[in-house]
């Protein structure tokens, strides 16, 4: 599976922005997909998941209430609406997917079996 993000760019405080993860080569309908972001100097972090079911989503503490994660099986592609978008929400944005049907096991780098390239989402003040 080869997974392609894009949708990063520059925006101001208080915008949104939508990323997209398409994948190729295989059909991830039976995959978890994840986001998850790296600023500069800093971890790479979970920003959330969606659990192979579609119905069961699940968000970092930081994100919640402002990004929403979605799938649609039929382009197979994952997407993540942010909303309400801050200078700290800055970061280098990463999809995955993972065969995982534990659904705590999400937030987990390590659940993940394939990972995008990333893109870059900078929020300015």
């Amino acid at each position: 599976v080869q997974l392609q993000a894009s949708g990063g760019g520059l925006v101001q405080a208080g915008d949104s922005r939508r990323l997209s993860c398409v994948a190729s080569g295989r059909s991830i309908r039976a995959h978890g997909a994840g986001w998850f972001r790296q600023a500069p100097g800093k971890e790479r972090e979970f920003v959330g998941a969606v659990h192979r079911n579609g119905g069961s989503t699940i968000y970092a503490a930081a994100v919640k209430g402002r990004f929403t994660i979605s799938r649609d099986n039929a382009k197979n592609t994952v997407y993540l609406q942010m909303d309400s978008l801050r200078p700290e929400d800055t970061a280098v944005y990463y999809c995955a997917a993972s065969s995982t049907v534990i659904y705590s096991q999400l937030s987990i780098p390590s659940s993940y079996n394939y990972w995008g390239q990333g893109t870059l989402v900078t929020v300015s003040s």
